[in-house]
């Protein structure tokens, strides 16, 4: 992924005016009211990992502004298709056209590289549902949040899960050679291999379709385990051709595979039983708690779908933004402040932000491809394979 040579020159004060015209928030109105924007891919073929946490922050906007307060909010769209340098463009034009008084996004590590320093530079925060890389966090931005775990995190739990559940003793990981899958893939690496596994890698490029070089590797290696750092996309067609080629290993991807288009690009056959891991709940049917069936429930009702892969914590980062307008704050400054102290229960897990922008919260969770479904097995300590 690119990153930006350097931040551009914005305004450090953003004026608050109406709520900005050609916003997507339906519930929006006259009156006063302050513009959040939401920026990922909406139109590109990783969409399936942005359009559910972008509804689950609509879903809390409408929500909000069904309640007919003081201030409204806005909800603009902002599609960076996931790269970094379109993202650069959008996220300039959202703070000096937009005056956007906060960001929920962007949705990817590469373009969270690159548009965090223009955010740092115009004092506008962000709040990323679903950005999970480690260096992030280590910027020294005043302005940056996110509300899920870091691949760090998410390291450590599926490492754990494959060496305690899976029983592995060879792990073999592939990556895109982009900053987020290479992260993940290379972590998971280290946590297995401190656990005594032998591992070996290999690349692929994301925008190849024949991967047979790393599948003749793959079944060489004759791994127990082989694990996909990158986006849905990608993991598809890697798994199909896989099991294709008669490769018996678990097969195992992370956060940015969660999704349905991972069955479609592997094939349902190919995909059963490919397990993924990740610092967001899916809870579709609610059962983790009275407030996660009630999301799952009005987010059915809305969008006529059950909910996804960061569906509740885009919500739960509109709900951040939210709060800080209820008490008061519609200056981005203020609204960041405001932030460093935000405590509040989430979807499925308590938001409170560190000094670093992280999240408290470390549980990190287990999906398992059944049928065309992603249900939860539980988190990497509970969860069993059958």
């Amino acid at each position: 992924m690119m990153r930006i040579t350097g931040a551009v020159a914005v305004s450090a004060m953003l004026t608050l005016g109406a709520a900005a015209c050609g916003g997507d928030d339906e519930g929006s109105g006259g009156g006063d009211g302050v513009t959040i924007g939401v920026m990922g891919d909406l139109t590109g073929e990783n969409s399936g990992l942005v359009i559910p946490p972008k509804n689950g922050a609509q879903l809390a906007i409408d929500q909000y502004n069904a309640t007919n307060p003081k201030v409204k909010i806005t909800l603009k769209t902002y599609d960076s298709q996931g790269k970094p340098e379109q993202a650069t463009t959008l996220v300039q034009g959202a703070i000096k056209n937009d005056k956007i008084a906060g960001l929920i996004g962007p949705a990817f590590s590469g373009e969270s590289q690159s548009t965090g320093p223009i955010l740092e530079e115009a004092k506008v925060p962000s709040v990323s549902p679903s950005a999970t890389q480690i260096t992030l966090a280590e910027k020294g931005w005043k302005y940056w949040h996110r509300v899920v775990a870091d691949d760090a995190v998410q390291s450590a739990g599926a490492g754990e899960f494959i060496i305690n559940q899976l029983k592995a003793k060879k792990v073999y990981t592939v990556h895109d050679n982009q900053d987020y899958g290479k992260g993940l893939a290379d972590s998971i690496g280290n946590a297995v291999r401190g656990k005594g596994a032998e591992v070996q890698s290999d690349p692929v490029d994301d925008k190849a379709t024949d991967y047979s070089s790393t599948v003749n590797k793959i079944k060489s290696y004759n791994p127990d385990v082989v694990y996909y750092g990158g986006y849905y996309s990608v993991a598809g067609r890697l798994f199909k051709q896989l099991r294709e080629a008669g490769v018996k290993a678990k097969l195992m991807s992370g956060d940015g595979s969660v999704a349905t288009g991972l069955i479609e690009g592997a094939g349902q056959q190919n995909a059963q039983g490919v397990l993924l891991s990740c610092g967001c709940l899916i809870d579709e049917a609610g059962t983790t708690n009275a407030k996660s069936k009630k999301f799952a429930d009005d987010y059915l009702a809305k969008f006529k779908t059950p909910v996804g892969v960061y569906s509740g914590e885009g919500y739960d980062a509109a709900t951040a933004f939210i709060e800080a307008v209820k008490a008061g704050n519609t200056d981005p400054e203020k609204i960041n402040q405001f932030l460093s102290s935000v405590s509040f229960d989430g979807v499925g897990k308590p938001i409170k932000f560190d000094a670093k922008g992280e999240l408290a919260s470390q549980d990190i969770f287990v999906y398992e491809v059944k049928d065309n479904k992603l249900p939860l097995l539980g988190n990497t300590k509970e969860a069993k394979v059958g």
